[in-house]
């Protein structure tokens, strides 16, 4: 079983869904890809205006038995992040990736 997923919720839709990753990362550009793909629904009058919500989970096991979804975070030897976007800001891969997104949303291409 994945132990990273990101969870998606949308006040457009009844449940929210949820895309199992391999990675921070990947998990990172999964989220910028439902961010931009939003902000395209918006901006084309596709959809309303609403609040949307997306997070990457991570599966704490805690014994044999018990489990459960819960909120990333991570302590590194000199900071604590619970943000992802913060976590990766200085990864050149995952920037040059949303700046790609952000470019065909605007108008050009890929």
């Amino acid at each position: 079983m994945k132990e990273l997923r990101v969870y998606h919720s949308s006040d457009s839709f009844r449940k929210p869904f949820f895309v199992c990753v391999d990675s921070v990362k990947e998990g990172e550009k999964v989220m910028d890809i439902l961010r931009f793909y939003d902000w395209f629904l918006r901006e084309n009058h596709i959809k309303p205006d609403c609040s949307d919500t997306r997070e990457l989970q991570l599966l704490q096991r805690y014994n044999k038995k018990s489990e459960e979804w819960e909120e990333w975070d991570i302590a590194t030897e000199n900071h604590y992040f619970d943000d992802v976007r913060e976590y990766l800001l200085y990864d050149k891969e995952t920037e040059e990736f949303a700046k790609m997104l952000r470019s065909q949303l605007e108008g050009g291409k890929p």
